[in-house]
């Protein structure tokens, strides 16, 4: 009589508590490299002052202008970047890959040379910005409204690959059930797709927000380091490095926390393991 052929259980992942040499001296280096440097930054940092510095008036305006512009250029990333991840997920159309590769070019372009980028295009003598500075009167470079639109430009490729990652995980059987029960696409896409895709979306939203609240580069070439109008919380830093070094080592603690805050929120999607 012939059996019935079963199935194979699923492979588990083989761990072992006996660690190579060979590897664990090369990993511990690689912890501490990158420990290290966070050590060094809280044994630095003057405890005793620290509420004074923390309530100084530049602080505070640099902390308050940081969170209104990455919270507007995050505003600005989900309006334009949910639908073009929906493009790219969605949408068979010639040249997709072309699109997506574009559209990660800000990962690894330098910051400074996508603020150059950003002058060439809404500079007052750029492709769009001499339209807009003659037809409007809109002068974009060195304005708060630049901050937004550089933070933008470096943080927008983090929504854009969260949330078209969760749109090709989700069930697409919802959406067809939409459709034959007579929902538009408009209807099936605020109605059934955004809910299945809300958590890729906040995740998205999140990494966005904290790389925005982060962008150095094409800020300062863009937008320039004025006080109280383009100087956000990295650009502070960098000018009090160059005269208050405690000053400086206070901002940094500032933008630590608010980094582990992110990866605490994050953690049970990005970095918990099995």
């Amino acid at each position: 009589m012939v059996r019935p052929a079963t199935a194979a259980p699923p492979a588990r992942t083989r761990r072992t508590s006996r660690v190579p040499v060979a590897l664990l001296l090369p990993a511990t280096l690689g912890l501490l490299f990158l420990v290290l440097p966070l050590a060094g930054l809280l044994a630095r940092t003057p405890w005793s002052s620290l509420p004074q510095r923390l309530t100084a008036p530049g602080v505070l305006t640099a902390l308050g202008l940081s969170m209104q512009t990455a919270t507007l250029a995050t505003l600005l990333c989900l309006g334009l970047g949910v639908p073009l991840a929906w493009l790219l997920a969605r949408v068979e159309f010639p040249g997709r890959r072309v699109v997506r590769a574009l559209v990660t070019v800000p990962l690894v372009l330098p910051p400074v040379v996508g603020g150059v980028a950003l002058l060439l295009v809404f500079g007052r003598r750029g492709l769009l910005g001499s339209w807009l500075d003659t037809t409007f009167g809109v002068t974009l470079p060195f304005t708060t409204t630049g901050v937004v639109l550089a933070e933008a430009f470096v943080a927008m490729p983090f929504l854009i690959i969260a949330v078209e990652g969760a749109l090709r995980g989700a069930d697409t059987r919802y959406e067809e059930a939409a459709a034959t029960l007579g929902a538009g696409r408009w209807t099936t896409f605020t109605h059934v797709t955004l809910p299945l895709v809300a958590p890729g979306i906040a995740a998205g939203a999140v990494l966005c927000w904290a790389r925005a609240l982060g962008e150095f580069g094409a800020t300062i070439t863009f937008a320039g380091n004025f006080p109280g109008r383009t100087q956000t919380m990295p650009l502070a830093v960098y000018l009090a490095l160059e005269t208050d070094l405690e000053a400086a080592i206070v901002l940094s603690l500032i933008l630590l926390t608010v980094s582990v805050a992110i990866l605490a929120s994050l953690r049970d999607r990005w970095i918990s393991a099995p």
